[in-house]
């Protein structure tokens, strides 16, 4: 008997979380037996850790622009109708190819609105399938709120076309009504399933890279430059100046800016590139300083890390600082906000980051298992009962 099929559709823009968090989400599935294919639409990372052949990228389109309106492909042109059509008609015919089993849409309906030109016709062609594929939205903790009708309208498509909306947080935390005050019309397919983490990683020893270090990293964007550079000056007033100073350029930022700030280290401070390393980096820190975006945050979690958070906030951005409130709100992090952001108040940060024993052991980080069991059950319970919703 072949293994089920499982197809995981997942579009970066900017930063690398998204793709991040789906790879880490297929990854379970191919553990636990599905036959796993990750779809990615944004520009190539690499490395992934996801095996080669569960990876199925589409013609690449990034963000031109900071609010994500105007699309660019691999060269920096702006996409035409016809790069539109060559995409969407590469994503139908991997649909008929793999006829999955399960058809995960990362972030859709909730959000990649620009995306509509092949996700539309994907789930429909999709929901036409016989039989079809059991249809799940896969979703982080907290949403960027949302323009006046688009809850209503992404609320109305859920009911409509999809079987389960998973929610990769932990309502102890934060809950999805809180940035989705439609929530509750969801009914029985809005399921928690934890956090999406990796794999704990152990304390290491001294001697070893990052040991009593501060960490600072902006992420795998291009945004973080003004953190880095706030940093910099920030380390002579606080009281960790005399420790080493670790600054990780995010994969997304040019080679000047990182050319900048690595002619600014000295004997205490190190500048490079971001690194594959960067948990174990932060399991043996003394303070992280870094945004809040979902998956630092989350790595933040797992290393049991003192942190100060910065959280992205432009162009309207609520995510970060709703995510890094709510942690500060419960003493497990110390938090700069954007407005506020100076030499002085990311000093004291530090020096408050310092002084806490963060405890993040409450903090459900088991999502991408539970999401793999959410699934597997309604797969049974459809077989079971072929009629039947849910």
């Amino acid at each position: 008997m072949s293994a089920e099929c499982v197809l995981i559709y997942v579009q970066h823009l900017l930063g690398i979380g998204h793709l991040m968090r789906a790879a880490t989400l297929a990854r379970a599935f191919a553990a636990a037996g599905f036959e796993t294919n990750l779809v990615s639409g944004g520009m190539p990372v690499a490395p992934l850790p996801l095996a080669t052949e569960q990876l199925i990228q589409l013609p690449p389109v990034r963000a031109k622009n900071g609010n994500f309106s105007l699309l660019a492909d691999e060269a920096g042109n702006l996409v035409d109708e016809a790069y539109r059509t060559t995409r969407r008609e590469r994503l139908l015919s991997i649909l008929r190819a793999k006829r999955p089993n399960v058809l995960i849409f990362e972030t859709f309906p909730f959000g990649r609105r620009q995306m509509r030109f092949e996700l539309l016709p994907l789930l429909e062609a999709a929901l036409a399938m016989k039989p079809r594929p059991l249809i799940a939205a896969s979703v982080r903790d907290i949403l960027q709120t949302p323009k006046p009708g688009r809850a209503e309208e992404a609320v109305a498509l859920a009911m409509r076309g999809f079987d389960l909306v998973l929610v990769h947080g932990d309502p102890a935390l934060v809950t999805f009504e809180a940035s989705f005050p439609l929530a509750a019309g969801l009914g029985e397919k809005l399921r928690y399933t934890g956090y999406i983490a990796g794999p704990p990683v152990a304390r290491g020893k001294p001697g070893d890279a990052g040991w009593n270090e501060v960490i600072v990293s902006a992420g795998g964007g291009a945004v973080g430059g003004v953190l880095l550079a706030t940093a910099f000056a920030s380390r002579p007033s606080t009281r960790l100046r005399d420790a080493t100073w670790r600054f990780l350029v995010g994969r997304g930022a040019e080679d000047a800016e990182l050319e900048r700030l690595a002619a600014m280290q000295d004997n205490g401070v190190v500048v490079e590139r971001a690194r594959p390393d960067f948990r174990q980096l932060l399991a043996n820190c003394r303070v992280s300083i870094s945004q809040a975006g979902y998956n630092t945050v989350i790595d933040v979690m797992s290393a049991g890390a003192r942190s100060v958070l910065a959280p992205f906030s432009k162009d309207g951005e609520t995510e970060q600082t709703m995510r890094a409130t709510r942690l500060a709100q419960h003493h497990l992090a110390a938090v700069v906000l954007e407005r506020t952001l100076s030499p002085r108040s990311l000093a004291a940060a530090v020096d408050h980051a310092d002084a806490m024993k963060p405890d993040f052991g409450w903090i459900n980080r088991r999502g991408a298992e539970a999401s793999v069991r959410i699934v597997r059950e309604a797969l049974r319970t459809r077989h079971s009962h072929p009629a039947a919703g849910v």
